[in-house]
């Protein structure tokens, strides 16, 4: 299956340590909506994608996926979610740090025509906030068709 093209990703699942700690954050500083929780997992109301976690004691206990934890501050995926406009960054910074939320340093603008603003939940999942400007984003190219790759 060739699930690049045919597939949609539907869920993002956190492993975390700590499924209430997550709820707490999620819910009380990001504004989610639980939508539903068990036993050491919990889904949240979110558009498009499902966003979840689940504890890493849990999941190895009922699936046999590693619960291994990564050294404190070590960031292993980014959920990154674009915002309409640059200036929407500025004020979802001021909130976010109102908030006491990790943000690791005020907005930025980059390279590639976005301006963004990186935070870490208490499991050290990145988030990235962006938007482009108005110019869009910049290097962007068709991937519809893969390059031909010369030897």
């Amino acid at each position: 299956m060739d699930f690049g093209k045919r597939v949609a990703i539907t869920d993002i699942c956190l492993l975390v340590e700590d499924a209430e700690r997550t709820v707490q954050f999620y819910t009380q500083k990001l504004g989610f909506t639980l939508r539903r929780r068990a036993e050491g997992f919990a889904d949240f109301v979110s558009q498009g994608v499902t966003l979840a976690c689940w504890e890493l004691d849990h999941i190895n206990r009922h699936c046999g996926v590693s619960n291994m934890r990564s050294p404190r501050g070590a960031s292993k995926a980014c959920v990154a979610v674009r915002l309409d406009a640059p200036g929407e960054i500025d004020a979802a910074y001021a909130e976010l740090v109102a908030k006491g939320v990790n943000v690791l340093r005020p907005p930025e603008d980059h390279p590639w025509n976005a301006r963004c603003i990186y935070f870490t939940d208490p499991d050290d999942n990145l988030w990235e906030l962006y938007a482009w400007h108005a110019e869009g984003p910049k290097h962007d190219f068709d991937m519809a068709e893969p390059a031909a790759v010369s030897n």
